[in-house]
């Protein structure tokens, strides 16, 4: 099965239609555009830390309607590149986890914003 839609794919690259190729979904993510943040758990986690002081775990899992697993990671890779800064503590016995936007990931989410601004204006003007 994967053979036929390999050859498909070649055959309609040699008539000249466009590929469903995967490179192509890359494109259209202009490059100066931070990639980092414009995946959409990063952007929401960033986005909800810069109208909140701080977010626990627990309420950012809420807000953003995704799993345990999926927001650790996506919350370490922001935390790595000094975007948010993550406290660890305890409430009587239980752990909790805090997250806070830092200074270089809301510097990071303006530029994202005014990137986005500048694309959607082009769009209306083009």
């Amino acid at each position: 099965m994967a053979r036929s839609s390999t050859v498909r794919q070649v055959r309609l690259q040699k008539e000249g239609a466009p590929s469903a190729v995967p490179s192509q979904k890359r494109e259209a993510v202009p490059a100066n555009l931070d990639r980092l943040i414009h995946e959409r758990i990063r952007l929401g986690i960033v986005s909800a830390l810069a109208v909140n002081r701080s977010l626990t775990f627990n309420e950012l899992k809420a807000l953003l309607k995704t799993t345990d697993g999926n927001l650790s990671v996506h919350a370490r890779k922001l935390e790595e590149a000094d975007y948010i800064v993550c406290t660890k503590s305890f409430d009587g016995r239980l752990p909790k986890t805090e997250y806070r936007l830092a200074a270089g990931g809301r510097r990071a989410l303006e530029r994202y914003l005014n990137h986005m601004e500048a694309l959607i204006r082009a769009t209306r003007e083009g």
